[in-house]
């Protein structure tokens, strides 16, 4: 079994947290685009989902994957795959400093070799404004790619009143 060396020091964590804050600042809530603001997403032809993948036992080592479908009949147009080595340790909250790096490089790909696929929407395997610091690794990548994100967690966090209870679970 794989592992990262040591948990990060105090002084990083104080850094990823000044970094959040400071990128927190650049996130774009409104629309932007006339695509958003169409009842039918007129105008949306691609859409990309961004994912670090793991094998269970292995923390270091990671499948960085990247997909862009048509829209709307989400038809894979791009496909990139990397195997990764992290080298940022997993730490609650700052998932994005581990992650972030090789899903814009995987967009980078893209963009360098077939621009005119680049996805208009990104759909991220991670929180987005609902975070601890409201900075989740969407808002994180959204900020740095210059593209729209939206974060599609997996797990709850709970923050701003939403707790993982009975009636949660439920619904």
């Amino acid at each position: 079994m794989t592992q990262m060396s040591s948990p990060p020091t105090e002084e990083l964590v104080k850094q990823w947290e000044s970094e959040q804050e400071c990128l927190r600042q650049q996130v774009v809530e409104d629309d932007t685009e006339d695509w958003q603001r169409s009842p039918s997403f007129s105008g949306l032809e691609r859409v990309g989902g961004v994912d670090l993948s793991f094998i269970k036992g292995d923390e270091v080592n990671a499948c960085a994957q990247l997909v862009v479908l048509s829209y709307p009949d989400l038809k894979v147009l791009y496909e990139d795959s990397q195997v990764v080595t992290l080298t940022a340790p997993y730490v609650s909250g700052f998932l994005a400093f581990r992650e972030t790096p090789f899903l814009l490089e995987a967009l980078q790909r893209l963009k360098t070799s077939q621009p005119t696929l680049m996805p208009q929407v990104v759909f991220v395997d991670g929180n987005g404004l609902f975070h601890y610091r409201e900075f989740g690794l969407a808002c994180h990548l959204g900020v740095l790619s210059g593209l729209p994100c939206v974060g599609v967690a997996k797990n709850l966090l709970q923050v701003q009143g939403v707790f993982k209870d009975e009636e949660h679970r439920s619904q």
